[in-house]
């Protein structure tokens, strides 16, 4: 029998917690090169949207152009080193380079950690901390505490450019040591106790070969469970992070990692419910005809959707579910009502039932929870909050990391809930949108939708993601489908036609904000090329840029200078605590080391016309 019923979101964690319906899934300066005429093309036609509603602004965007003064319009020159590494003296430009050079030689980066275990006996602890600073730890990371950043993030704030604090401590575990915490962590005491009982799906379980989430992992450090004592001490960290956010620099940013916060079982057992229960609504849309539409497209006639359940023998008037909630029904509801048919329940284990469309009746995803259980669950909630609040009254905004697939719709839904609740009068909350991801435009639209209906404002952070290799070896090994696109250049066209959706919206009503996290020229001057078009001025504090400490400051510093908010992605933490965070880095980011021909050719450039023009000794003033 089918037995149709609401079904509970997420307990609340405390009182003032409203985790409500938690499931569901200008140009300053010289003149921007725009990219070649055939990227355009593969932006317009592949990051269009086909959406009615992506053309309006466009419209409306070229005729508000038409009415500035065309010398108005702001532009940067991204070729001008002397504008680019003003903040730089001779020395630091000479570090880049030979950091740079050394990233690009593979048997340096494939011995890194031998090389460093050498270099320590050879010049012992604090000769090689001492080395290391004035070198890759220098290059990179800004400090070992939030008072040893300081001068670093004032001298960026001096030239331009802002912070999002980063503290990049990681656990330098074996790992075998790696896997046992991944496993003891993501496994329910129920299913230890009963193999086989469940209805999880591959993807959504732990898996041993994989349980070292650091492996093959751009630029991302990770964190492994240890015990609830550990979570509140990186709540603790995190804290002490946004504070020195809020007093370094004027609407700092603070970044912060979901999987630190609590046991990932919850992450991982909540993001299939998600993902289940959308797929649900996909396969009734199919059923009145509705399947390959755009997700936002997609409505269910509430009649038809009575009958076809009924006939499969559910109970209930489902019809009354959307009806009740309405002064008036216009008889058919789309993703958004779908989901806020989740409400509160007292147990967070009442949220974990799926529909199950074989067999035509709800399942619950487990057969049982501990009592500890739903403890560790409602702690990850309530740190979450605390940070939330503590962003709110230190005036920093929160960027939340994305994370795997496996974890990341309930790292989104977390996220979202929380931009409900404190996003209400400015962005406080940015959610983070990998755009190497197929579903990518589909989670765009639907939280910016969501957004405009609550009046609430959304702000995201886009990246093209950090766990592509990891990621695609998972899914053909465990088998499911790849949820990555099939090659660069499609998440370069999914990436801009993310970006674009934003930008049209913050044209239409100012109410969304957008972080472009980018080292790609090209996406930077698509993105000044859509802000000339559309009239949006940097001073509206719209549009961010962010890039890492040490990497494409000739994007960075020309931009920061021409006025618009660029911010560093600033690292930070005691030498050997990040030393295997930075190793990591240097070996997934080899690919992109070995690309920075054009960084290297502008800081030769930079260092010969100092030379020429007796400015070797040049020492940055502010």
């Amino acid at each position: 029998m089918f037995h149709v019923k609401t079904v509970s979101a997420l307990t609340r964690a405390r009182a003032d917690i409203h985790f409500k319906r938690l499931t569901s899934t200008r140009r300053l300066g010289s003149t921007v090169t725009s990219a070649s005429t055939e990227q355009e093309d593969d932006v317009k036609t592949g990051g269009g949207g086909g959406s009615p509603r992506s053309e309006c602004p466009r419209q409306s965007g070229g005729s508000r152009r038409g009415e500035r003064d065309a010398a108005n319009e702001i532009s940067v020159d991204f070729d001008q080193t002397q504008e680019a590494y003003k903040s730089k003296d001779s020395l630091e430009l000479l570090r880049s380079l030979v950091v740079f050079k050394l990233c690009s030689y593979d048997f340096l980066v494939d011995k890194n950690k031998e090389i460093m275990d050498l270099g320590k006996k050879i010049m012992g602890q604090k000769g090689f901390d001492q080395f290391m600073k004035m070198t890759f730890y220098g290059q990179f990371v800004a400090g070992e505490d939030h008072r040893a950043i300081k001068p670093l993030i004032e001298k960026n704030q001096a030239f331009g450019v802002g912070s999002v604090l980063d503290y990049s401590v990681e656990e330098d575990i074996s790992q075998e040591e790696a896997e046992q915490k991944e496993m003891a962590s993501c496994v329910s005491a129920a299913e230890k106790e009963s193999i086989g009982k469940d209805h999880r799906e591959k993807k959504y379980k732990a898996h041993k070969q994989f349980g070292d989430r650091r492996g093959k992992v751009t630029g991302a450090r990770t964190y492994f469970y240890a015990d609830e004592a550990k979570c509140d001490q990186h709540m603790e960290t995190f804290i002490k992070c946004i504070k020195a956010s809020g007093g370094g620099s004027m609407d700092g940013f603070s970044a912060i990692k979901m999987t630190a916060l609590g046991r990932p079982q919850f992450l991982l057992q909540f993001s299939e419910v998600l993902v289940k229960w959308r797929r649900f609504f996909i396969f009734l849309a199919s059923q009145q005809g509705k399947d390959g539409m755009q997700a936002l497209e997609q409505r269910l006639e509430l009649t038809q959707l009575q009958e076809f359940l009924t006939k499969l023998g559910a109970k209930g008037d489902f019809y009354g579910w959307f009806t009740g909630r309405k002064e008036e029904s216009t008889g058919s509801i789309d993703m958004l009502d779908w989901n806020s048919l989740i409400d509160d329940r007292t147990k967070i284990s009442d949220l974990l039932v799926v529909p199950n469309v074989e067999l035509g009746e709800l399942e619950p995803l487990l057969e049982k929870f501990t009592v500890e259980e739903e403890k560790q669950m409602k702690r990850m909630l309530q740190r979450v909050d605390v940070l939330a609040k503590y962003a709110l009254e230190n005036g920093v905004r929160l960027m939340v990391d994305a994370e795997q697939t496996y974890f990341q719709p309930a790292i989104s839904r977390l996220t979202l809930e929380m931009q409900r609740i404190y996003n209400r009068e400015k962005p406080v909350i940015f959610n983070t949108y990998q755009c190497y991801l197929k579903e990518a435009y589909d989670n765009v639209t639907m939280d910016v939708e969501l957004s405009r209906r609550e009046g609430w404002h959304f702000a995201a952070k886009l990246v093209r993601g950090a766990y592509m290799y990891q990621e695609r070896e998972r899914a053909q090994e465990i088998g499911y489908e790849d949820p990555i696109n099939p090659d660069y250049e499609s998440t370069n066209r999914m990436y801009h036609r993310c970006l674009d959706y934003v930008l049209d919206e913050i044209a239409l009503n100012r109410n969304a904000n957008v972080m472009v996290a980018s080292h790609n020229e090209d996406t930077v001057k698509h993105t000044l090329m859509r802000m000339n078009e559309l009239g949006l001025l940097p001073t509206e504090n719209k549009v961010y840029f962010g890039q890492l400490l040490g990497m494409c400051d000739q994007i960075s510093f020309p931009l920061g200078q021409a006025g618009f908010p660029v911010y560093k992605y600033v690292p930070y933490g005691p030498v050997n605590e990040v030393m295997p965070y930075l190793s990591r880095r240097a070996q997934e980011n080899r690919g992109f080391m070995k690309g920075a021909q054009k960084e290297r050719e502008l800081l030769w450039k930079e260092l010969k016309r100092r030379l020429s023009s007796g400015e070797l000794l040049y020492r940055p003033t502010y």
